[in-house]
């Protein structure tokens, strides 16, 4: 399940994964929180069986206050982990992987593959 210890952990990955990132558009970005839905219908274990992604509110930005749209999609690691209600942090891509996210600063949203 999406706990809050996750949440801290994701915040700081999304930070190292900003920092890395060869997207200047998000050069001096930062993510200062990630909150989960409000219902838990939204990312219980059937809903992302199901949908294969949960949507997640981040504040990222240069002073990390602007609400995006965070779109986690789960990988096959993820998505059994997850299902077995197992930790997912190892699912996470690691701040020095490519191609692992998406973000578009004009619709203020950004997706996440995990593994």
């Amino acid at each position: 399940m999406l706990y809050r210890e996750f949440c801290d952990f994701l915040e700081y990955r999304i930070c190292d994964l900003l920092v890395n990132s060869n997207d200047d558009r998000v050069k001096g970005f930062w993510c200062d929180g990630v909150l989960v839905p409000l219902s838990e219908n939204y990312y219980s274990q059937k809903y992302v069986n199901d949908h294969r992604q949960v949507i997640l509110k981040a504040h990222i930005g240069k002073d990390g206050q602007q609400e995006y749209d965070l779109t986690m999609n789960f990988g096959t690691k993820s998505l059994s982990k997850y299902a077995k209600n197992l930790d997912i942090q190892e699912c996470v891509p690691n701040p020095d992987s490519e191609n692992c996210f998406t973000i578009d600063t004009e619709k203020f949203k950004m997706e996440l593959q995990l593994l």
